[in-house]
């Protein structure tokens, strides 16, 4: 351990010491039974508790009949702030406030957690939320490596969860660009009018943006630690870096070691649903390329184009630069597709209506953990679309395009891009 880490109060040997929780926290039997489709909660309003409460955790306390019974961070400023939130916005008072989420665990009355970390904490939350039997509403990426996504999904199976990615573009809400939602789309890939394979161009024109605002800053100075901060509780699994407020909070998707950029925070968004529509949720691409000046090892950079390439020959570019100003949406041998649902294909609309609309999608979360029905973005197909965002990232890093065994889930030939799939976490952190 790196000895400068003097002046942190709460050294990562007490995260373990805190409570007597250990593996007894992932036995906790659920507050109501589990078990098939007939199940009823004790009433018709679920309990969810926030682990993560200094940004995006903040704007999830009210959702599809939900009511917050604990909150968690490691910034006892961002809990006291919120719990007068909580009292004064939503009328909850009482809330529990945990500085570990494991004691946040062991709450018999929680039946969902919903976690707002940074990336690098997602994965190992999950697992443990779903090894103590609660369900999980995780932010955007699933997780921060393909290995830990791959662990998320066996323990939701294993176990049995109920598990959403809070994105929710696949089936609800005009489509960034596009001027509709995505089951258009998906219809019109369907029926084969545009052709086969296809090309999906997501940048700037086509209505998306990489904000690559969100980069880091090298050569950072280490600071002393705010005092109401349990730095090294933030860290978590991350390696030891001195504490600089740029690493922390609004600004940490700037650090390979917690996000990714734009790349991983706004990734999944803009990716799943060019998954879902093209019929990709079981499999991933077998070659990421990228063309992008050379990463920081620490603080994430800019990249010009990445794109990926399926078996069967369709791709997925992200243009980071925009140079192409008309660029259509969807192209395909047969047609393409520009934003605002427009293409150049006669007479679209007539052609369209004699295809079927696409299958029907379970998209209320607390249906599906009332039902014990997979909801519409699970651990199976969130993982596969964030294999797409964890890939890329590793191409961007090395600074090479790979090729990728969707079947394996590892890359061929390339020793230092499979490392990276299961990156070493700091002791005692594991998942």
């Amino acid at each position: 351990m790196n000895s400068k880490k003097t002046e942190n109060p709460n050294p990562r040997r007490d995260f373990i010491k805190k409570s007597a929780i250990g593996v007894a926290a992932f036995t906790i039997v659920p507050r109501y039974v589990l078990g098939g489709t007939g199940f009823t909660p004790p009433s018709d309003q679920l309990t969810k508790a926030v682990v993560g409460v200094g940004g995006m955790g903040r704007n999830h306390f009210e959702y599809e009949g939900t009511r917050v019974v604990a909150i968690c961070d490691v910034d006892k400023k961002h809990l006291a702030e919120c719990v007068e939130i909580l009292d004064k916005d939503f009328k909850i008072k009482g809330v529990k406030t945990f500085g570990d989420y494991r004691e946040l665990l062991l709450l018999p009355e929680v039946d969902i957690v919903h976690i707002a970390t940074p990336p690098h904490w997602h994965g190992i939350i999950s697992v443990d939320a779903a090894n103590a039997g609660k369900d999980v509403w995780c932010e955007k990426p699933m997780t921060h490596s393909i290995g830990e996504g791959k662990r998320v999904k066996e323990a939701m199976e294993r176990q049995g969860r109920i598990f959403r990615i809070n994105t929710w573009f696949r089936f609800k809400d005009a489509f960034y660009g596009m001027g509709t939602t995505v089951q258009p789309i998906k219809k019109l890939v369907d029926s084969g009018l545009l052709g086969w394979p296809l090309k999906v161009t997501v940048g700037k024109h086509t209505g998306y943006d990489w904000k690559f605002y969100w980069v880091g800053k090298d050569h950072l100075e280490p600071q002393p630690v705010p005092p109401e901060l349990d730095y090294d509780t933030w860290l978590g699994p991350a390696q030891y870096k001195p504490y600089n407020i740029h690493r922390t909070h609004q600004t940490f998707r700037g650090y390979w070691d917690y996000d990714g950029g734009g790349l991983s925070d706004m990734g999944q968004h803009y990716i799943d649903p060019v998954q879902y529509f093209l019929g990709k949720d079981d499999t991933s691409p077998i070659s990421v390329e990228v063309d992008a000046p050379q990463q920081h090892t620490d603080a994430v950079g800019t990249w010009r184009t990445i794109t990926y390439t399926y078996a069967d020959g369709c791709q997925i570019v992200l243009d980071g630069e925009g140079k192409d100003i008309d660029v259509p949406y969807i192209q395909g041998p047969k047609g393409k597709l520009y934003p605002g649902f427009k293409s150049d294909i006669p007479d679209l609309e007539r052609k369209l209506a004699a295809f079927p609309e696409p299958a029907p999608q379970l998209s209320v979360f607390t249906d599906a953990v009332k039902t014990r029905q997979k909801f519409a973005l699970n651990e199976a197909n969130a993982f596969r679309s964030c294999t797409i965002v964890n890939m890329g990232m590793i191409a961007l890093k090395l600074g090479r395009s790979l090729k990728f065994d969707p079947e394996k889930l590892e890359f061929i030939n390339n020793d230092a891009a499979n490392r990276m799939i299961n990156p070493v976490m700091r002791a005692p952190f594991s998942i």
